[in-house]
Order: C-alpha cells, then structure tokens, then sequence
C-alpha cells in the first residue's frame, strides 16, 4: 500500500460512507476523532477510549514539540507506543496555535515564533519543522502548517492569509517523507468566503494531497454559515479523498456536515463538557450538576451502553459531581465518548441502508422533545 487507502462504500445523496486504511489501521468513515492533545485524551485510558468505539485519536504537534518534546517521544518508540494506542494517529500541524495562541507568537513567511505558555522559551515552528515532528511522533495522518484566521476579519486579510497557508501547504508537501499506510492531508482556508474557498480548494488539489481538511470553521461563525461554507467548498474538493472538517463540533454540527459529504471530524466537545458536568444525550443536553438530578434514578440514557448509564443513576453523578470526586468526569467523558461513536455508527448505517433523510429527522425529533420527556 502506497501511502493511504481510501474506498468509498456507499453514498446517499452527497454523504457517502467509506474506509481509510493506514499502517496502524483502518478507520470506517465518516469518523469522529476524540482529542488526545498531549498524548492523551483527558480522563480515559485508551483502552476505554477504543471501547467507545474510536478507530483513531488526535495529537497535537505543537502541544508535544512542547512537552515532552519529539525527539523524547521518537526515542521512545514513537507516539503510539508511548500512549499505548495502536490504532491511527492524525496530528494537528500547530497551525491553530497560530491563532489561539496570538499574544504568544511572531509569524512571518519562514514560519511562526512561539513564547512557549509553559515556561517562555521561544520555539520556531516552520512548516519543514513541523513535519518533521509529525515524523517523529510516527503521525498516521500529517496535517500541512497552515494559518487559521479568526471569524470576522476582513476579506483581504482572509486572501492573504490563505495565500500564506498555500505556500506553506507546498514546503509541507514537499518536507514530508512518503511512506506505506502515511499520509498528508492539505488544508482549505478561506473563511465564508466563496471564491476564497474555490482558489484555495484548487490550489491544494494542484499540490495534491492524500486528504483535505477544511480549516477556519467553528471559529465563531453561526451554524447557517458553517453549513453555507461546506456547501459551496465540498464540491471543489476530490470525490476519491476523504474530507476532513476540523474542530468541529456539536452532534447538530457533525450530522449536518456529514450530510453535506464530510468525512472526519475532531472536537474537544465531548471531554471538555464531561469534564464539567454536561452530557450529550439523544434527548438533548443535559447539566448532571443541576438539583433536579439529585433524586432521579435513571440512567442519563436508557439506549446507551456506557458504565455511567449501564451502572449509574443520575443521582449517583450528580453526587459525584457536587462531592468533587474525580469518577465523575471520568464517568460522563466515557458516556460523551460513547454518545459520539454512536452517532457516527448510526450515520454509517442509515448511509450504507440509504436511510439517511429517516436518522436525520429522528435525530432532530428526539432533541426538540428534551430531556422533560419520559426516556
């Protein structure tokens, strides 16, 4: 196998389910990706992580060129090993540093100038070195350096920017070392821009890439634009390659986007909101930490198969909760984590069946009912 393998298995109008194999594995598409920053998705083992039903985590380049550095992780047998994950990788290039981390950083066309956030040591990150530390973390998926402006900058500042990633995306491609079951996904900027988006998805495709992403999104703009954005982008991109939006997003966000032909997805959503008392249920969100949950016996979701509802009472989470108990973030990241991977897995299926439109409306049904109503 040269590189990556990506074959298509079902389409129903633009969604299409599929399979990316990669030395590490096979990841069934479309896929949610949990985040595992620094090597590690917060509260789970990774054992717990694959029995969600995950088929591939996300690192972050900049995070790890950190702490404990590349050149540590390769040392020791490199990222998968060193977080006993054995399944895919994608790393995250450090490209949306770029813009998080603003106060701390100088770009300029070699590349970008980090104060780390840890300590203040400076650190260059150019697109030759981040690849390079892509390598060394043994990155299944290697994402391009790119520049991920903010929402609501002006249109010539979006152009410049996207020209910036461009010639950035041709010294990634150039940088990388091709290898069976790797591969490198390009990124499409543009903002909500239509022409930006169709120059920049034609520019990556002349490059030519195992995959592409499509940046910029999810960084304030409404759903409605997101949506608009994805619309008139995906047709631009290869039919043949997976598609991949990042940080994104809300299970409304990942249906509505896998509607419109997207394949991957990666959030903080999940583990960040278990980690502080939400949950994700067909029903809607819930707050595990309000006082209407003290008393209440049930399950946060009687169709899901995680320990916290398998085992668990509401009451009992909330008690956890309000009694700082470090069980229950972990309880209701796994339950998240779950809800995800069910999700994707109902996509999948309603997609291969040609049933789509039928999950969709359902989906939407069980959340406008809530949580009021009986499970």
């Amino acid at each position: 196998m040269n590189g990556l393998s990506f074959k298509i298995s079902a389409w129903d109008r633009n969604a299409r389910t599929g399979l990316l194999s990669t030395r590490h594995g096979d990841i069934q598409t479309p896929a949610f990706m949990p985040v595992g920053t620094a090597g590690a998705v917060k509260a789970m083992m990774p054992d717990a992580v694959a029995t969600t039903g995950a088929d591939i985590v996300l690192g972050n380049t900049y995070h790890l060129m950190l702490r404990p550095g590349a050149e540590r992780v390769a040392k020791l047998g490199g990222l998968h090993n060193f977080m006993n994950w054995h399944k895919p990788i994608l790393t995250d290039s450090g490209g949306f540093q770029v813009m998080s981390l603003a106060q701390l950083r100088k770009m300029n066309e070699k590349g970008v100038t980090f104060q780390s956030h840890l300590d203040g040591t400076k650190y260059e990150l150019t697109p030759e070195r981040s690849i390079e530390i892509q390598y060394l973390l043994d990155s299944n998926i290697t994402m391009v350096l790119d520049e991920c402006p903010r929402h609501g900058r002006p249109k010539s500042e979006i152009a410049h920017s996207m020209e910036l990633t461009h010639r950035w995306a041709g010294r990634s491609r150039d940088a990388f070392q091709e290898r069976s079951g790797y591969g490198i996904f390009g990124i499409v900027q543009g903002n909500i821009f239509e022409d930006l988006r169709e120059e920049s998805a034609r520019g990556l495709t002349g490059i030519g890439f195992d995959g592409y992403a499509i940046g910029g999104l999810a960084v304030g703009e409404p759903q409605n634009e997101m949506f608009m954005t994805l619309d008139f982008t995906v047709p631009h991109l290869p039919h043949g390659q997976p598609r991949y939006l990042m940080g994104v997003g809300t299970p409304a966000d990942i249906v509505g986007a896998v509607e419109r032909g997207i394949d991957m997805f990666d959030c903080v959503m999940p583990t960040r909101s278990g980690r502080t008392g939400k949950a994700f249920t067909r029903r809607g969100e819930l707050n595990i930490r309000n006082a209407r949950h003290a008393e209440d016996p049930r399950p946060l979701d009687d169709h899901c198969t995680c320990p916290a509802c398998r085992d668990f009472s509401r009451a009992y989470l909330h008690h956890l909760f309000k009694a700082n108990e470090i069980l229950g973030p972990v309880l209701l990241t796994w339950h998240n984590l779950t809800y995800y991977q069910d999700l994707m897995m109902g996509l999948r299926k309603s997609i291969n069946e040609g049933t789509l439109t039928i999950f969709t409306e359902r989906f939407h049904n069980d959340k406008s009912e809530g949580d009021i109503a009986p499970l």
